[in-house]
């Protein structure tokens, strides 16, 4: 049972009606205009206001055209850069990656989010690494470290880290070099 004055609104023909019915009071209560001129007065601001939305519509469709096209030089900048760039979760899981970042571990890029990045060190790393994940959080200041990428078999990569915690999105960000790349 709905209680009295209050009306279902999942309803739209009476969703209207009462619309309606308020619409009219207003216009009784404010005396509405009735007259040519105050008719002619409401036509022309209303195409003012149409005219001033089309242009806002406008610079919102520019405003949109240039942040996607940003968007996309800075996807193609961060995926094809020639250093790797990862996130990290508090724990040192990967939440995002580029693409060279994904061949200095050697797997396919989607499947390595969610892998903790100590996964893929060297044994000999382990340690360091931990030490500078720590440091990282507590100092909240640009670190850098070097280690050594190496599992499975796989051959071992030396590696220079330098990394930020973010402390807005709990995240450290990465920028990987593989040392013996670069030195060539």
């Amino acid at each position: 049972m709905i209680p009295h004055g209050e009306f279902e609104f999942n309803d739209p023909g009476l969703l209207r009606k009462k619309a309606e019915e308020k619409l009219i009071q207003k216009q009784v209560d404010k005396n509405s205009p009735t007259g040519e001129a105050d008719i002619k007065k409401l036509l022309h601001e209303l195409q003012v206001h149409q005219i001033e939305l089309e242009m806002q519509n406008e610079e919102l469709e520019l405003a949109y055209e240039i942040t996607e096209n940003t968007r996309k030089r800075l996807t193609m900048l961060y995926d094809l850069a020639p250093i790797g760039f990862f996130t990290l979760n508090e724990n040192g899981g990967i939440t995002e990656l580029n693409f060279t970042g994904a061949e200095m571990l050697g797997e396919p890029r989607f499947s390595l989010i969610g892998s903790n990045f100590r996964l893929f060190l060297a044994q000999d790393s382990l340690v360091e690494f931990n030490n500078f994940f720590e440091q990282l959080h507590l100092s909240k200041s640009k670190e850098s470290c070097h280690l050594n990428l190496g599992y499975d078999q796989k051959e071992v990569r030396s590696i220079y880290i330098e990394g930020i915690f973010t402390e807005e999105y709990k995240t450290s960000l990465f920028s990987v070099v593989d040392i013996l790349r670069f030195s060539e």
